[in-house]
């Protein structure tokens, strides 16, 4: 589904659920002003068409004991398929990443992290970051507070 197909109320419904994607049929139907069948309709057919790629909890990283999060920005040595496919995978089997970005730029890549503490940090650098083949360069630097999440631009 491409964004122009989309009216008021597809948006507003996309709205309801970036806030709480366990709101009800009748709570997000009663808010667009549509009964429980054609809501369903409309949020199958976003579903369908890839719009809404699926349903995530938020959850609380201090409660799970990682007190700490990180922005790392890195440089790799080659810019090459293979050795871009490598970082990928080495970054994609280690869960204190929970963001990875290729971007544009100074850097090659963007992660965020989330680790218990600085020893935890260091020990992550240590132990799995610095031992990934072709990672020439990394800056960090710690979050302070974070002051918006969201998952779409509504």
């Amino acid at each position: 589904m491409q964004k122009n197909h989309l009216d008021d109320i597809d948006r507003r419904i996309l709205q309801i659920l970036s806030r709480d994607a366990r709101a009800s049929l009748q709570e997000i139907g009663k808010q667009v002003g549509l009964s429980s069948s054609p809501c369903w309709q409309r949020i199958k057919r976003m579903e369908e068409s890839g719009l809404i790629q699926g349903y995530q909890a938020r959850i609380d990283m201090a409660g799970l004991g990682y007190g700490e999060g990180l922005i790392v920005m890195v440089t790799l040595d080659l810019h090459g398929d293979e050795a871009m496919q490598k970082f990928e995978q080495a970054v994609a089997e280690i869960p204190e990443i929970i963001e990875a970005c290729l971007v544009s730029g100074e850097y090659d890549y963007f992660l965020r992290l989330a680790v218990r503490d600085t020893r935890d940090y260091e020990r992550l650098l240590r132990e799995k970051l610095y031992k990934i083949p072709g990672l020439r360069h990394s800056v960090s630097s710690f979050v302070l507070r974070q002051l918006k999440a969201t998952t779409a631009p509504l």
